[in-house]
């Protein structure tokens, strides 16, 4: 038997309606030799401080750099403390059940440096040692999953995909742990929390509502020039914005005197200026 392993159900149902597996299990599907099998996401995830004996926010700790990670089934607050996700607990057992079953397993995760690193985190979890291959697809069309089934690759090739994953994951535990914790010695009360991704992205959020609270309007200066071309009209505005009226004036006058235009009529608009948009952050 093989064991097809996917990053979520979705998935799991679409590749098992292609090899046959149609046997609905709990937590899993099987049939024509194949089971398939899922995850949720992230089962597996790195340890906390806690569990290295690490606790509290303590400047002396720090900084936490721990000899080896450790791997632990996803975690849920529950009160003050951390436990183990039933679901993912569960989740987990099947796998386990599956992978001890079967000769070989294909992993189908999404084609990805993450989708590398969950099912890697769970191989590492359990300990497995069977062999693996790679589904490596873009698109969960029948046609794209039946082609990648055809060319599977061995897991091996993904080595090199599965240690940039495991170092960014590592990297970004060992920024939002020690920043985190040394954030809230600093400030002396209270817990504060800084990360890779969530920390600019929330500087970002705050510069553009300050930009938008802070918004006082600016008289400036654009030149639009309408043209034809071949019976085809159509209009260009200059990109930069001139402070004075004079500056742009200046800007007329090259055109003016160009002999390749013919200026036939100057037009003077004032608008007025809107303020940044809150919920557009490319601009």
């Amino acid at each position: 038997m093989k064991v097809i392993i996917a990053e979520k159900p979705s998935v799991a149902r679409d590749i098992a309606a292609i090899v046959g597996a149609s046997n609905r299990k709990d937590g899993y599907l099987e049939g024509n030799g194949y089971a398939v099998t899922w995850a949720f996401g992230h089962l597996i995830t790195l340890a906390m401080p806690q569990d290295y004996g690490i606790t509290g926010f303590q400047a002396e700790n720090l900084p936490i750099l721990p000899a080896e990670f450790k791997l632990l089934p996803r975690q849920v607050k529950d009160g003050k403390e951390y436990k183990s996700d039933p679901g993912a607990m569960k989740q987990l057992k099947v796998i386990k059940e599956l992978f001890n079953k079967c000769e070989r397993i294909v992993v189908a995760t999404d084609a990805g440096r993450e989708g590398e690193l969950i099912f890697r985190y769970i191989f590492d979890y359990l300990e497995c040692s069977k062999p693996f291959d790679r589904l490596w697809i873009s698109s969960l069309t029948d046609q794209a999953i039946r082609k990648g089934l055809e060319n599977l690759r061995p897991g091996k090739e993904y080595d090199n995909l599965y240690t940039s994953a495991k170092a960014r994951s590592q990297a970004d535990w060992v920024v939002g742990i020690n920043a985190s914790q040394a954030l809230s010695v600093s400030a002396g009360y209270g817990v504060w929390s800084l990360g890779r991704v969530q920390t600019p992205t929330l500087a970002m959020i705050c510069s553009r509502y300050l930009e938008n609270k802070e918004f006082k309007p600016q008289t400036y200066f654009q030149v639009k020039l309408h043209t034809a071309k071949d019976a085809t009209q159509f209009a260009a505005i200059s990109t930069e914005r001139y402070n004075t009226k004079q500056d742009a004036d200046t800007i007329l006058e090259r055109i003016r005197s160009s002999e390749s235009v013919s200026v036939v009529n100057v037009e003077t608009k004032q608008e007025s200026q809107e303020p940044p948009l809150l919920y557009d952050l490319t601009i």
